[in-house]
């Protein structure tokens, strides 16, 4: 069974959702590729951010609830989403949040990376790594190409103890590539893009709520090597759920034994599967199972408008 090739996305909680746009369009210049709803609670949206065709790897979600209490990350959650950028984009990238009068942090050097630290409006914690990314951001947004975020570079999970979380990674044939400052990174074999996982050990606890992630998707290529992993999870004596249809990509979920809700989503259809390529995120998209409810779920959702380039 080959490893699993990296990340596929993030999904997280936030607060109201044209806040959350204006942010992720408006500043951070990554494309809304999907506007639908939660399938588990119609009456909310699901938004997805990524480059131009939302490729696995650069997909950033969230369930906006207008009313959602603040959380705070902690043991059992992920701590900090990190994206890449071209190796010199930082000085872009800090006079544009000083311009909008936005906070963040000091760049700081990890494993021979610049790394910008900062928060969304609702304080989800991300980065920048200036790791010279090639691949591509989206080419019509508000940010020049040659700064523009890219894909996904890791995402950082907070665990009282990293040794059982280190274990999964193992299994899904994730290399340990070092150490520093108490900073564990497993890298995917053969690297590339939305490739690595650092682990950090704390004893702080979280509370769910606006601001933290819900779960941190892997890529599996195809439904049949999706299945491959489920068996070996479960072989391994963890629950994981039957396979889930999210339109988009299929499913499936364990809690890993840090805490950290993962899911496993295969590549395939995409988010072209109901949207050209040319007008992704321009329509409310709903599965056909509440297309019967669309009035109803259209008047209970509040007013969206995606800033424009």
């Amino acid at each position: 069974m080959p490893p699993i090739p990296g990340l596929h996305h993030v999904t997280a909680v936030s607060g109201p959702a044209q806040r959350n746009a204006d942010f992720y369009v408006g500043v951070l210049g990554l494309r809304l590729v999907k506007k639908t709803v939660n399938f588990d609670d119609p009456g909310t949206y699901h938004l997805y951010y990524g480059d131009a065709l939302g490729r696995p790897g650069s997909v950033l979600t969230f369930f906006p609830w207008a009313n959602a209490a603040p959380g705070r990350s902690g043991a059992g959650m992920a701590a900090a989403t990190a994206y890449a950028v071209p190796a010199d984009a930082l000085d872009f990238w800090m006079t544009r949040f000083a311009d909008r009068a936005l906070d963040f942090d000091a760049p700081v050097e990890r494993f021979g990376e610049a790394v910008l630290g900062f928060a969304d409006p609702d304080g989800l914690r991300l980065e920048l790594v200036a790791d010279g990314a090639t691949g591509e951001g989206w080419a019509e947004g508000p940010v020049p190409p040659e700064a523009a975020v890219r894909s996904f570079h890791s995402v950082t999970l907070a665990l009282t103890d990293t040794g059982p979380t280190a274990r999964v990674l193992a299994l899904f044939g994730w290399d340990n590539v070092g150490e520093e400052a108490g900073r564990l990174r497993f890298r995917a074999p053969g690297g590339g893009p939305a490739s690595v996982v650092d682990l950090v050990q704390t004893t702080e606890r979280g509370r769910p709520g606006a601001g933290t992630v819900h779960h941190v998707a892997f890529r599996a290529r195809g439904d049949e090597e999706q299945r491959a992993w489920q068996d070996a999870l479960r072989s391994a004596g963890l629950f994981v759920t039957e396979v889930k249809d999210r339109q988009y990509f299929r499913s499936v979920y364990f809690r890993e034994p840090g805490g950290v809700l993962f899911e496993i989503a295969t590549d395939a259809p995409g988010f072209t599967a109901d949207e050209p390529a040319d007008a992704l995120g321009g329509a409310l998209k709903l599965p056909p199972w509440v297309e019967d409810r669309r009035a109803a779920i259209e008047r209970q959702l509040p007013p969206l408008t995606v800033p424009t380039a």
